[in-house]
């Protein structure tokens, strides 16, 4: 009897928690949200024809959304998309976490808005793997919801919605669910997979991680355009991810899921410095003023890094490298200053790592300092540099670092770890800069470059010359002419060729 109670009480706690959740949903979905003007007119008088719905929803005048689920400062393609919609007259969105400073261009420009996402509170952010099981999901449905409410309620409709990849939990799922209600073209910006990064706190065989890669391709066939950073994640998503057709609930059907290559490019402000601007800003910058003389008397060589901090950058590399520098250093090598910029979760770890060696005179002539520097600021700071690095491992094997396109910008010769497919795409050696492997080929480069000027400045040649084309170059004939907007063509690509 008490069985068949409790059975009949849990039926009927269950519906009532169905019906709960129907009528907020129901309200949810069209209550106070900014689409709701269309459905009604569907629902009021069914018998409009489909063709002039679609004409009329096609013809007003929307904006284009451009989404990052991360800091936006930090996610500098992403402003660069939104600074070009805007400079070819669109009404742009751009949605993310407001962190830091952010590019001057985009706060300069009045059809650009920037909708911040409320931050995720400290008691849901862990390193710890056991921890992250617990609070993971806590976090997601945190990020759930205010994405949700930031593309449903705060935003009028786009017509267009770029979303950053990764992250991908839960802002493909979120981002397509709300591009199918509100007759949205959704468009992936693939700069890497997020099942890959996952991969390096859980390991690849981890069942988060086999789910997570699942839900990519998945809610990935949601976004009929892709554009992506490398010839090869463009490949690899065409024939591993995206082999099915794209899912459409709404009026517009693709037969096939458009794939296009959108190379990062440097923005307008990565340029070369004149020697009067190198040697007026080394004395300017708080950062390098001390050591201004020692460096443009080229007595000191600047070595500059930049960083997110996270675990697919393994800065301890670098440090072993100057550590190797430091002890084999001739008597004609320079000395080494290296600026690492950049914010992440890793950096005070590693700045306590750099005072104990610098303590225990294992950087003798090499001082290495960390820095977080305004945007005009960096951009000048890698004018000013002698030498770039990359220490960008690619968690896939299919990324590029977008900070060596920054360096190229600004003539700046870069140094990289090399052991990733798509390497090969933005560097050529020997040319524009140089591969390494471990520690110890990194160091035998920077002594080869610091004590043979010719080498050095036919690498610094090649880099000015792989920098001459901005980001407009590559921008407008991809991502303004798949828009609609860009003044060279207003015609779609077929397909990815």
């Amino acid at each position: 009897m008490f069985q068949f109670i409790a059975r009949l009480a849990g039926a009927v706690i269950g519906v009532a928690l169905c019906y709960m959740v129907w009528r907020r949903v129901w309200l949810l979905f069209l209550h106070p949200s900014q689409y709701v003007q269309l459905f009604q007119r569907i629902l009021s008088n069914p018998e409009i024809p489909q063709e002039e719905l679609r004409l009329e929803y096609e013809n007003e005048k929307k904006p284009i959304q451009v989404l990052v689920l991360g800091d936006i400062g930090r996610s500098p393609r992403m402003q660069y998309h939104a600074i070009s919609a805007g400079k070819h007259g669109a009404q742009v969105d751009i949605i993310g976490y407001r962190e830091s400073e952010l590019h001057p261009d985009l706060l300069a420009n009045p059809l650009i808005s920037v909708v911040a996402l409320p931050a995720v509170p400290w008691m849901l952010r862990t390193d710890n793997k056991i921890l992250f099981l617990v609070l993971g999901p806590l976090k997601v449905l945190w990020q759930s919801w205010s994405l949700w409410y930031a593309l449903a309620y705060r935003t009028k409709p786009a017509k267009w919605l770029i979303v950053q990849n990764p992250p991908s939990i839960p802002t493909l799922a979120i981002a397509s669910t709300v591009c199918s209600f509100r007759n949205t073209l959704l468009v992936i910006d693939w700069h890497n997979y997020g099942w890959t990064i996952l991969a390096l706190k859980l390991g690849e065989s981890h069942i988060l991680v086999r789910i997570a890669k699942w839900y990519e391709g998945f809610f990935g066939r949601f976004a009929t355009h892709h554009w992506t950073v490398t010839h090869a994640l463009a490949q690899h998503l065409k024939h591993n991810m995206l082999v099915r057709p794209p899912i459409n609930l709404w009026m517009n059907a693709y037969p096939r899921h458009l794939i296009q290559t959108l190379h990062d490019r440097p923005a307008r402000h990565f340029q070369p410095l004149s020697p009067e601007q190198r040697e007026e800003f080394l004395h300017q910058c708080p950062v390098t003023s001390k050591y201004a003389s020692s460096v443009i008397e080229e007595k000191t060589r600047l070595l500059v890094s930049s960083t997110s901090w996270t675990p697919d950058e393994d800065f301890s590399l670098l440090l072993e490298a100057l550590v190797m520098y430091s002890r084999g250093r001739p008597s004609n090598a320079p000395s080494i200053l290296a600026i690492i910029t950049g914010k992440g979760p890793r950096k005070q770890y590693y700045e306590k790592e750099i005072q104990r060696l610098a303590e225990q005179n294992q950087l003798t002539g090499v001082t290495v300092l960390t820095a977080w520097l305004s945007t005009q600021d960096y951009a000048s700071l890698l004018g000013a540099a002698d030498l770039g690095v990359s220490l960008h491992t690619s968690s896939s094997g299919l990324d590029l670092p977008m900070k060596v396109v920054d360096m190229f910008g600004a003539g700046l010769p870069v140094v990289g770890w090399d052991r990733f497919e798509a390497w090969k795409e933005l560097v050529t050696e020997g040319v524009n800069g140089r591969g390494f492997g471990n520690a110890e080929e990194l160091s035998l480069i920077l002594l080869e470059l610091f004590t043979d000027t010719k080498k050095l400045r036919m690498l610094k040649e090649g880099a000015l010359q792989e920098g001459s084309n901005d980001w407009d170059y590559e921008w407008d004939p991809v991502a303004g002419r798949c828009l609609g907007i860009s003044y060279q063509a207003r015609t779609l690509m077929t397909e990815y060729e």
